[in-house]
Parts: structure tokens; sequence; C-alpha cells
């Protein structure tokens, strides 16, 4: 049972140059609703990523956000070393 989607006209101009592109690369004609179909999989199948990919948060962090980070931070006198961090984190 095909049930409509609505996506607006960019989305549906790329949606069909991605179609001719794939008849031009594989001389398939593939439908819209395969296209689709495949995406959904691929998205599916890598479900973390494209979750992530509508965070409002992006990494790497931009050059506010290191600036504010940086003068969040305070020196404690006291100098560590690797195997000073090793023992904090590992015991």
């Amino acid at each position: 049972m095909a049930t409509a989607v609505k996506v607006d006209e960019d989305a549906k101009s790329r949606l069909e140059e991605l179609q001719a592109e794939i008849k031009l690369a594989t001389g398939e004609k593939v439908t819209q609703q395969t296209i689709l179909s495949r995406l959904i999989e691929d998205a599916h199948e890598s479900k973390s990523d494209f979750v992530d990919s509508f965070r409002e948060t992006t990494v790497p962090l931009s050059d506010e956000e290191i600036q504010r980070l940086n003068e969040a931070r305070i020196e404690s006198g006291k100098e560590t070393d690797e195997d000073d961090i090793d023992d904090i984190l590992y015991g």
C-alpha cells in the first residue's frame, strides 16, 4: 500500500536529479519510491548518525564556544602528567 508524502519543491527537484543520475550511471530506471525506500533503509542502518544530524549542537565547537570554554578554565597550580591522569581515570 502506497502512502503520499508531501515534499517541498526543492526536495522534489533534488529527488528527480538523483533519479536521473542513477539512470545515467547505471542504465537502470528506478522509481522515486524505490529511491526513498533505499534512503530510509540506509538511514536506518546508521540510525545514530542520522538522528545526530538533527541535533542543534554541532561538533567541532564554534570559535565562540571554544572561547567561552577556555575562559571558564582555571589553573589549579598543580602539574599533571599522563600517569596522574591514568591513575585518576583507571585507579
